[in-house]
């Protein structure tokens, strides 16, 4: 039966087939900043504020109607009759075709408007709302009871503009095409010679249009302000939701991936561990000639380095397993009442025969009475022993280890290896911290190992709420701390009174 391999669960790791994302967000990202990090001229930023004029003259449609009507009414009360009513409906026919132009480019989408095409339109229809005012101040009041007519025709002229030139701010030019004929309407209509009063109002006219298109064009500026910190807003949150969409992808690969080296630990440790089972008992067997003698040292040599090295990788299993379920947090721990100084003295003297063959000195340097800690017995024996042997792997012979243990300033509580090997460039800490990571002097080392022992440390280390220091400095050694919480440390128990433990029986 030929081999099948399984595609389903690669495809839910990483479907290769599937297109990159990365390519088609970097094009929308950039395709956005080109239509909002715009200046005047540009075609996208010209529709931008075209809308924003027709926005206005929306939201401001009730003004100048309601302006007119009420000159309307107070003309015709104050007896200029059907003349007025005249104007006042032209007047508003020519706003209404204003407001239909508005509205019209309001409800379009921004990418359909031609922004030449509506200007023109914009300014032809602020120019036809301009023939009503030219046609208001060309109205005489010979029969009515108004003083002054011209003046009052002049300050309406003036409300007029005023509120012009604050919603047309976004398209340059629409108030001088709304009330440039109007002005020169007025001029006309005035009586020659005129009067000091008619001419001050002339000439405020005159002066006025100027400067309301400049407090206009002013206002122009805070509107193309605004437009830049709205398009820079929206930059900013379309590469925000592009960021987020991409660490999503990224975490949804990241965490598919890591169920995938979680299959494939959990299998091969099984397909592994059970030959080794078979080939560390067997050479061990041989090694020992517990069935007879071999008749031959060299296959007896054999069998022993079949040994070594099957315990060497059965190690290297475990230690991938241990970090493994670190990182799933799968690891549980076993917490009681430990003593940390009694954990540290067995694990020397674990390890002292190995140091005692390489000619290294273990000292031990424990505060007496040290309180006993709420942890993992099993993971600190871990961490001590990790550190213990990478200490004797890194020091020369006849060197010293100081292994201590004691009391942090905080009311926690340490422990400290401290060797007096090479040490570690300071460039390469975060390398030999990291899995399976090495320095150069451990690549040098005949004794090579995995490069685990510290990422676990790590992990046992904060899986207690601690933390791990690792201090080195060239030619001086290395310091490993690690340092548990005082809320791991335990109270001692006051002692019973003399009468109460005689009543218990003790």
């Amino acid at each position: 039966m030929p081999l099948q391999r399984s595609t389903t669960a690669d495809k839910n790791i990483v479907d290769r087939r599937q297109p990159h994302r990365n390519s088609d967000v970097a094009r929308a990202v950039r395709k956005t900043r080109d239509r909002l990090a715009q200046q005047a001229g540009n075609p996208d930023f010209d529709r931008e504020m075209l809308k924003l004029h027709a926005r206005a003259m929306v939201g401001g449609a009730l003004f100048l109607p309601g302006l007119i009507l009420v000159v309307t009414i107070a003309g015709t009360t104050a007896g200029m009759g059907s003349q007025m009513l005249v104007w006042g409906g032209v007047a508003l026919l020519l706003n209404a075709v204003l407001l239909v132009v508005a509205q019209r480019i309001d409800k379009t989408d921004a990418a359909l408007i031609k922004p030449g095409s509506a200007r023109r339109e914009f300014l032809f229809a602020h120019a036809l709302s301009g023939l009503g005012w030219a046609h208001f101040a060309l109205l005489g009041c010979t029969a009515c009871a108004v003083d002054q007519f011209h003046v009052v025709k002049a300050v309406t002229l003036l409300l007029a503009m005023a509120a012009t030139a604050i919603m047309t701010s976004s398209l340059s030019g629409a108030l001088l095409a709304t009330f440039a004929l109007p002005v020169i309407a007025y001029a006309y209509a005035s009586k020659w010679p005129m009067a000091p009063i008619d001419m001050m109002m002339l000439a405020l006219l005159a002066v006025a249009l100027p400067f309301l298109s400049y407090v206009a064009r002013h206002l122009n500026r805070s509107s193309v302000m605004l437009l830049s910190f709205r398009s820079e807003k929206d930059a900013l949150i379309a590469e925000l939701e592009t960021a987020k969409a991409m660490s999503d992808e990224a975490r949804h690969r990241a965490e598919e991936a890591n169920l995938a080296k979680s299959r494939f630990l959990a299998s091969m440790s099984h397909e592994l561990r059970t030959p080794l089972n078979a080939i560390l008992g067997f050479s061990e067997v041989m090694a020992n000639e517990v069935l007879g003698p071999v008749g031959n040292e060299t296959y007896k040599d054999y069998a022993g380095d079949i040994h070594q090295s099957g315990q060497h990788l059965l190690n290297l299993i475990n230690e991938i397993l241990d970090l493994s379920r670190i990182e799933a947090g799968r690891y549980q721990l076993q917490e009681e009442p430990v003593e940390l100084a009694l954990l540290a003295e067995d694990s020397c003297h674990m390890m002292e025969l190995r140091a005692r063959n390489k000619g290294i000195r273990i000292v031990q340097q424990f505060e007496p009475t040290l309180p006993r800690l709420f942890a993992d017995e099993r993971a600190i024996r871990q961490i001590l022993l990790n550190l213990l042997s990478n200490a004797i792997k890194f020091t020369p012979t006849g060197g010293e280890i100081r292994v201590r243990v004691g009391w942090t300033a905080g009311g926690g509580q340490y422990i400290s290896v401290k060797d007096n090997g090479p040490g570690i460039p300071q460039d390469e800490i975060p390398v030999v911290l990291a899995a399976f990571g090495q320095g150069a002097i451990a690549i040098k080392n005949a004794e090579q190992g995995t490069g685990l022992g510290l990422p676990i440390v790590q992990g046992l280390v904060a899986m207690h709420g601690g933390e791990f220091e690792l201090h080195s400095q060239l030619r001086e050694g290395t310091e490993a701390i690690v340092i548990f919480p005082p809320s791991r440390v335990m109270e001692e128990l006051p002692a019973l009174p003399t009468r109460i433990a005689a009543n218990a029986g003790w």
